[in-house]
């Protein structure tokens, strides 16, 4: 859609983001999303913005982020003084535990790579 601004039904902002129906109406029930509009019948139209917000949601999850912390700085944002200084200290606390977690992934990506490193080795000496 080259539209500036979208409309999307909550099938559709489903089969977008990849989030469920079920977590699009918890986000927007615990206030991760706001101001959703509705039809005249009721049926949730997400735009632009709505999109973006739960594209960063879903990365700042996929990232290990919980949800009281995604609704922290949801509320952040939204608030009227600016609070710039205290979301970059909420997103650079979240990349310190990122790195962590990966730099634990990759002690442990080590251990299983000497594993191999030995069956490989083992297996070489049988087979010479």
């Amino acid at each position: 859609m080259g539209d500036a601004e979208e409309s999307l039904s909550v099938g559709e902002m489903a089969a977008r983001t990849g989030v469920s129906i079920h977590t699009l109406r918890y986000y927007e029930r615990v206030g991760l999303l706001v101001g959703v509009p509705r039809t005249a019948g009721g049926r949730r139209v997400y735009g632009t913005q709505q999109l973006a917000s739960v594209e960063f949601i879903t990365r700042l999850r996929e990232t290990g982020m919980p949800i009281a912390q995604v609704l922290a700085y949801a509320e952040l944002v939204r608030a009227d003084s600016d609070t710039r200084q205290e979301r970059l200290d909420i997103l650079i606390d979240h990349h310190r535990s990122v790195l962590s977690a990966i730099n634990e992934q990759h002690r442990h990506l080590d251990v299983i790579q000497a594993k191999i490193d030995l069956y490989r080795e083992a297996l070489a000496r049988t087979d010479g």
